[in-house]
């Protein structure tokens, strides 16, 4: 390659490196806008239910729908959420199986979060009521990490089960039977719960919406120095 050659490559590769972080940059104000637009709804649609929903097994369910379900509790095999931080308070989440049928799967009841303390676990505070009851709650999911290290539920423990943000997939496997695709967040006023104060996430759409405008206002830099360099240097050449 000769010289002029290499030196005309090499000077459209800043450009095209820019280009691409131009591109990078408006694609996560787009994303960070969806976000907001998610973070709404969720937000409407909390604050939009009025009353508790019998839920039965196949029915179509909303985010933070209210939902009632009778069934009795499998007090034998609960698993706690651990590393879950409230009021800068590290804890635990209390996820109780509800089975309302033989033949239909498991209903994960997340009953609260209670502080983490020096000692032992205390089972006597996890017991449940043998008969069947009815209990309230909203349509949520589970806790979700950026990154886990090692197994979410070790598999040579007793029960209750300790478990670092698990899949629905992986609490099934420990169960050894299927489970429902959403968790039942049980609500504040319930009996047989810990502390409950059940909220969409607290990064609300108007973060997001800075976010994106942020991200736009650098690709909207970077492409202005990328044009006025490129006339710049057609003007010296």
């Amino acid at each position: 390659m000769s010289r002029p050659i290499k030196a005309q490559v090499l000077g459209v590769v800043p450009y095209v490196i820019g280009a691409i972080l131009v591109i990078q940059f408006f694609a996560l104000s787009v994303w960070q806008i969806s976000r907001g637009v998610e973070k709404r709804a969720e937000q409407d649609a909390f604050e939009s239910q009025a009353g508790f929903s019998a839920w039965s097994d196949g029915m179509e369910i909303r985010s933070f729908q209210k939902l009632k379900a009778t069934g009795q509790f499998d007090a034998d095999r609960q698993v706690l959420l651990e590393n879950i931080i409230i009021n800068s308070r590290l804890g635990y989440y209390v996820l109780s199986p509800l089975r309302v049928a033989d033949d239909v799967p498991i209903l994960l009841v997340n009953r609260g979060w209670f502080e983490r303390s020096s000692g032992e676990i205390n089972v006597d505070n996890l017991v449940l009521p043998q008969t069947r009851v009815t209990v309230r709650g909203r349509a949520g999911s589970l806790p979700k990490a950026g990154y886990r290290m090692g197994e979410a539920i070790p598999a040579d423990t007793g029960w209750p089960k300790l478990a670092v943000y698990p899949t629905l997939d992986e609490i099934a496997a420990t169960l050894g039977e299927p489970v429902q695709s959403f968790i039942l967040l049980l609500d504040p006023k319930d009996d047989f719960g810990f502390l409950r104060n059940w909220v969409p996430e607290e990064m609300g759409p108007g973060r997001h919406y800075a976010y994106a405008l942020q991200w736009f206002a650098m690709g909207m830099v970077l492409a202005g120095m990328l044009i006025w360099n490129y006339r710049k240097r057609g003007l010296e050449s």
